[in-house]
């Protein structure tokens, strides 16, 4: 039988693996918006790039204030699909063809995955506060997705 400590313990427990995913989703897509906005040669793209990076950056504080609130540690590092991803991204901007539409694609890939995060974390059990975070990135991360796949479909059609 459990006793409500270790109930406690066990839920907040989740609720830290589900942060961590999370943090993990949001230094992916710092690290991926940085990559970039390195390769990429439009200033235009560079600053919406780099805005994003630093608003990923933001959620990932944010993230880490809530694992320690639930009494977790705060994993390290991004993941391994995304250092691919920027491994990706390097490969095409060193190739230099369709640069900006390349990035632009690429970094839609990046929010896709980072919408689908968000949505199987709004899936679990969380408290409130969490799920108020939780949340309000989510929405963040649709608004980037959003703004990038505008920006490429605006690219595709000026190269039509």
């Amino acid at each position: 039988m459990q006793t409500a400590t270790s109930s406690t313990s066990v839920s907040n427990k989740n609720v830290v693996d589900v942060l961590n995913d999370l943090l993990e989703t949001s230094r992916d897509g710092e690290y991926g918006f940085r990559a970039c906005a390195d390769e990429v040669d439009s200033q235009q793209l560079k600053t919406v790039f780099r805005e994003r990076a630093a608003s990923c950056a933001t959620a990932a504080n944010e993230l880490m204030e809530a694992i320690r609130a639930c009494g977790g540690k705060a994993d390290e590092g991004g993941s391994v699909a995304g250092a691919l991803h920027r491994g990706w991204v390097h490969v095409k901007g060193s190739l230099g063809a369709d640069s900006a539409l390349s990035m632009l694609e690429e970094c839609e890939r990046g929010e896709d995955t980072a919408v689908a995060s968000y949505r199987k974390a709004l899936k679990q059990d969380l408290p409130a506060q969490v799920r108020e975070l939780v949340q309000r990135q989510a929405d963040g991360a649709q608004r980037n997705h959003d703004q990038i796949k505008a920006l490429r479909d605006e690219m595709r059609s000026r190269k039509s």
